[in-house]
């Protein structure tokens, strides 16, 4: 039985239906006029988002409304001594008497009184106070000074700017360096801003010679990284902005220059393609034009939606951390987008036939012939393997299917943790101040916990039965507060006057313990779920950088399926309205996700793990960034979606002109197979320029990204959607008669008419699926494939 075609309403053949026809003809009739309004625009945004980088922070990684939050919030203005964000590691290697000599503890002192009298520094707690042994190396060599620099982030790295001259160095007979939070969040805004401009040096003039290498002329090449400059000067003028209303995290800005160029050029990349086409066609310039907004301008805009909406699902998250990616990638997304759309073609239109100038394939020597050797036809080689992948259908799709999901088996023993020092250069200070800490101190003393009691029955006997019971947790050194110190659930001594001063007269106090493990270790993660289930007559809070990511790790996960409901229903919903077809989304989602499984796999099995990493140059923590594997699925489905819309896109439009489905997905595989691995070679080694960062998170997020976007493009669009659209055959455009009549007005194609081929199936074989036409194609149209067509089915024969 064969299928029956569907009614349409016929085509007009028109280049200028559409919006797209009337926005390219409204480009054509004042092109100087358009670019010296985005001249003008472009000047605008350099001068706005040039200081942008000073008002990024590196924090945000908080869940708001969490108990570790509002602890934080309370102990930091009642006890600023109870969360030290600063630590002066105090060296006394050339003294006979380490620390406790009288020398050395009379110039710690004077540092002490020094930093407790600096404008917005309080909470000044030395070893030499009250020789508390978890301040001391082990070794007697060095000892800890704590402070707390009070305001936000921004203060925070003003404070700590004004007062390191001071203090950092050689001071009398002691040494000291500077570590604690704000010490490590300031290096990495420094690493981060200057790794950013070397990626940039490296990204620019390489992603120009690949670029003069696909497109041949030199002025062709320039107009993406044209497209790319304005949507990085743009988006960083946006994020400007959005630091007068909200923080904005610094790695936005590495995202924004990553996309800013990867999008431009793959938006350039397609629309400078398809103009060439119709310029070798022998269309006039303005004409063709209109006609590439109409055909790849609305694969452009669409695609751009696509991506816009994957990033948008950080909304859903509470981190300023991951919105700020929002903010960023949705900008530089729209801004790429528009500047493709608007810049871009009157660029065109002035340059006219100029645009293949300076053809450089001229300067290389040419072998052989046109007489001794035929030319090849362009794009054969793809079409030959689109052929060969549809005649083994099964074998490709199961064989990549596997070995996809096999790369990404490394990422079911993910350990999710928090960022610290080590994500640093073994070189930076503050890291080389937390590792000594880490390895010469006893417990953790980066990893305390501090416990806010709160309420009306907070006496000196309620903690004590607190501080009692926390004691006899396995995972604790000692526990101190206002009841005194306790360790294995006993007394040692009774509280000093500074401990006695953390009970408020409005009934709360403060408890601190110190762990044995790791600050974020996974025994640190299970005393804060301990010290949260001991029933006590108060209200109890724990604060310290275990909390944080407890609290983190729920909240993240607690709106994850959230934010991967909008990107699949949204994803659904655009490719139907792209397509028309009811099978064609799900395929987008399912494939989507299995071309990231490369990249889950080896962030595992790399940073996790540890392995190449004296070849990258990083310290492996052994676990992950609990927000970083959200934003790179964020990001990668995005750009995956992009390609993905590339293809589909044209498949569609051979289908609709020709009604071969096997036909039409060798001409989409053969007119952007070279066009998509070229333009993710581009993007991959932009990322791959991010990804030499030295701070371990961005090398991450550069190297993972740049890897997804490589598998998408030469493993899944190459040989899994082939193969996957051969087996699912004319079934791939079907959709229920409401759902075909809803497309038709609604729905975006890049034919005249708007309509897609909806076809309305109960049983067919595949004989019939091949030879049936779903639709009449237009005579124009039906002449232009005449040949293609006719050959790939005597090829079949």
């Amino acid at each position: 039985m064969t299928a029956r075609p569907a009614q349409q309403p016929p085509t007009t053949g028109r280049a200028d239906d559409g919006g797209g026809g009337r926005w390219g003809r409204a480009i054509a009739a004042r092109p100087r006029l358009l670019l010296l309004v985005v001249l003008a625009l472009t000047a605008c945004a350099a001068v706005l988002g040039g200081g942008v980088a000073d008002r990024l922070s590196s924090g945000g990684s908080q869940i708001p409304g969490a108990e570790s939050t509002y602890a934080t919030r309370v102990l930091e203005q009642r006890w600023p001594a109870s969360q030290p964000n600063l630590l002066l590691m105090v060296s006394a290697r050339g003294a006979a008497g380490g620390v406790d000599d009288s020398q050395v503890t009379a110039q710690a002192q004077d540092l002490a009184r020094r930093l407790g009298a600096e404008q917005a520094v309080g909470g000044v707690v030395s070893y030499w106070d009250g020789r508390e042994p978890a301040l001391r190396a082990r070794d007697g060599g060095e000892a800890l000074i704590t402070a707390r620099i009070a305001g936000d982030e921004d203060a925070v790295d003003a404070v700590l700017e004004r007062v390191r001259p001071s203090y950092e160095g050689r001071r009398g007979p002691v040494e000291v360096r500077l570590g604690g939070p704000a010490a490590v969040r300031n290096a990495s805004q420094e690493v981060i801003a200057e790794d950013l401009v070397r990626a940039e040096m490296i990204a620019l003039p390489v992603t120009l010679v690949l670029l003069v290498f696909v497109f041949g002329s030199a002025v062709a090449a320039l107009l993406p990284l044209l497209v790319g400059i304005m949507a990085i000067l743009g988006t960083n003028a946006v994020l400007r902005v959005l630091t007068e209303f909200t923080d904005v995290s610094v790695y936005a800005q590495n995202l924004t220059t990553a996309l800013g160029l990867g999008l431009a050029i793959d938006y350039a990349l397609f629309i400078v393609r398809r103009y060439r086409e119709e310029l070798a066609a022998g269309t006039d310039p303005r004409a063709a034009v209109v006609t590439t907004l109409r055909t790849a301008g609305r694969t452009v805009l669409f695609s751009a939606l696509t991506v816009a909406v994957s990033l948008a699902s950080m909304f859903v998250f509470e981190q300023y951390f991951l919105r700020s990616f929002a903010y960023a990638g949705i900008a530089v997304v729209l801004i790429a987008a528009a500047a493709s759309l608007i810049a871009l073609p009157a660029l065109l239109v002035v340059l006219g036939r100029r645009v293949d100038a300076l053809d450089v394939r001229r300067l290389l020597p040419r072998r052989g012939t046109s007489e001794s050797k035929p030319k090849r036809e362009p794009g054969a080689g793809w079409a030959a393997l689109a052929r060969l992948v549809m005649r083994r259908a099964p074998l490709f799709a199961v064989g990549t299917a596997v070995v996809l999901i096999a790369l990404g088996l490394p990422f079911k023993d993910v350990r999710f943790g928090t960022a610290d020092d080590r994500q640093l250069p073994s070189s930076t200070p503050a890291h080389l101040v937390q590792q000594q800490i880490r390895e010469e101190f006893p417990g953790s003393p980066g990893g305390i916990l501090a416990v806010l009691a709160q309420g009306p029955r907070v006496d000196e006997a309620s903690l004590a039965d607190f501080s009692r019971s926390v004691s006899q947790l396995p995972e604790v050194v000692r526990v101190s507060g206002p009841a005194g110190l306790y360790a294995d659930g006993e007394r040692i001594r009774a509280a000093t006057p500074v401990e006695a001063a953390q009970t408020g007269t409005d009934g709360s106090a403060y408890v601190t313990v110190l762990p044995k493990g790791e600050a974020t270790s996974a025994s640190s993660l299970e005393l804060v779920t301990d010290i949260r289930s001991i029933p006590v007559p108060f209200k109890a809070s724990v604060a310290g950088a275990a909390a944080v990511l407890s609290d983190t790790q729920h909240g993240t996960a607690e709106r994850l399926p959230w934010a991967l409901g909008v990107i699949a229903v949204t994803t659904l919903l655009l490719v139907f309205l792209l397509t028309g077809s009811l099978l064609l989304p799900l395929q987008a989602v399912v494939l989507n996700a299995l071309s990231l499984t490369a990249m889950f796999g080896a962030v595992v099995w790399v940073f996790q793990e540890g392995h190449l990493s004296g070849l990258l140059g990083f310290t492996s923590t052994g676990d992950i960034e609990t927000a970083l594997p959200v934003l790179m699925f964020c990001v990668a489905f995005g750009l995956s979606m992009d390609y993905g819309v590339f293809l589909v896109s044209r498949i569609q439009e051979e289908y609709e002109r020709g009604g071969d489905h096997r036909a039409a997905v060798e001409f989409g595989i053969r007119r952007t197979g070279g066009l998509i691995t070229a333009a993710a070679v581009i993007l991959g080694f932009v990322m791959v320029a991010i990804g030499t960062s030295r701070v371990t998170n961005i090398k991450m997020l550069g190297l993972g990204v740049g890897l997804a976007v490589l598998m998408d493009a030469m493993v899944v669009r190459s040989l899994l959607v082939p193969a996957v659209l051969r087996l699912t055959g004319r079934a791939t455009w079907w959709a229920p008669g409401p759902l075909r009549r809803l497309h038709r007005r609604i729905g975006i194609s890049e034919t005249a008419a708007g309509t897609a081929p909806g076809i309305d199936i109960s049983t067919a074989d595949d004989a019939n699926q091949q030879s049936t036409p779903v639709a009449e194609a237009p005579v124009e149209a039906q002449e232009a494939d005449k040949s293609l067509i006719g050959s790939h089915r005597a090829e079949r024969t």
